[in-house]
């Protein structure tokens, strides 16, 4: 567990240095999706909350851009709704949106930390009174988990493990644990740890799927960043992937590509949370 620790905290620190003492945009509302969800064939790129009163200012910063339920500026409708963006230098920007509207005045251009930002409702793609928090790297061009940056919620339920399927070339389901030799994509059903404040409507993401095959590291999916790279969404499996290969299996997760060679094989598959948390499942086969 101190060794996962130790990476988060790594990966933190790159990203920007004045990012450690951020709090949560809410005190009141429920977690009700957080980063990296499956979403239908799509990941989550923020956190999304549902019910309470203030929306409030991760950090201190510039506001940037604002936008109101019913802008009559834009006769397009955004997904958004109403939103307000905020500049906290070296790139880092925090995005509100899908609120009901603005608690800043217009003349306002700064926000302090734990400041009201905006009235939780609804607009936009949001079905339920809430809002939507996101952050994004501009420098780097990627969606950041908010879970990397603020402390994270206490989880009351460690992460848990559905399912753990192989599929072929095909695309076909193996139901047997005697196999051909060949390549296979692992698919993971599995949800992280669940906090005591969350509405758990559906699935929540891990932080980490790491596949084993004979004890050897062979795939490892991170849910710390969503990329964007010509318009096209990419998550971090092994490097950089398009995320609709990871996701095509909602509700769970193309984890890893193995390739199986002949004789005895013990597969492994470890889920983690935020916290370090962890769950494992192990899987013995016979490949022909």
């Amino acid at each position: 567990m101190r060794h996962f620790l130790l990476l988060a905290a790594i990966s933190v620190l790159l990203v920007s240095d004045s990012l450690i003492a951020m709090s949560w945009p809410s005190g009141d509302a429920a977690l009700v999706r957080n980063f990296g969800a499956n979403d239908r064939g799509r990941p989550v790129l923020g956190m999304v909350f549902g019910g309470g009163s203030n929306v409030l200012a991760a950090e201190s910063g510039e506001v940037i851009f604002s936008r109101e339920k019913n802008d009559p500026a834009s006769r397009l409708p955004s997904p958004l709704g109403a939103w307000t963006a905020v500049d906290h230098g070296d790139g880092l920007i925090s995005i509100y949106s899908r609120y009901a509207e603005p608690a800043l005045p217009l003349t306002d251009t700064r926000v302090e930390k734990q400041q009201p930002v905006a009235v939780s409702g609804t607009s936009g793609w949001s079905t339920r009174d809430g809002f939507y928090f996101m952050l994004f790297d501009r420098h780097e061009r990627r969606w950041i988990n908010p879970s990397m940056i603020i402390t994270p919620l206490l989880e009351t339920r460690p992460p848990q493990i559905v399912s753990v399927e192989l599929r072929n070339a095909q695309g076909l389901t193996m139901q047997s644990r005697n196999l051909t030799q060949g390549r296979y994509t692992v698919v993971v059903n599995a949800a992280g740890g669940l906090p005591a404040s969350a509405v758990q409507l559906q699935p929540f993401a891990p932080q980490r799927i790491i596949c084993l095959v004979n004890g050897a590291e062979v795939g490892s999916l991170i849910f710390e960043a969503v990329s964007a790279r010509d318009g096209v969404l990419m998550v971090l499996r092994n490097g950089l992937v398009p995320a609709g290969q990871v996701y095509a299996g909602f509700p769970a997760f193309e984890a890893a590509e193995v390739f199986l060679t002949r004789g005895q094989v013990t597969l492994e598959v470890i889920v983690q949370d935020i916290t370090g948390a962890s769950r494992s499942v192990v899987n013995r086969l016979t490949v022909n």
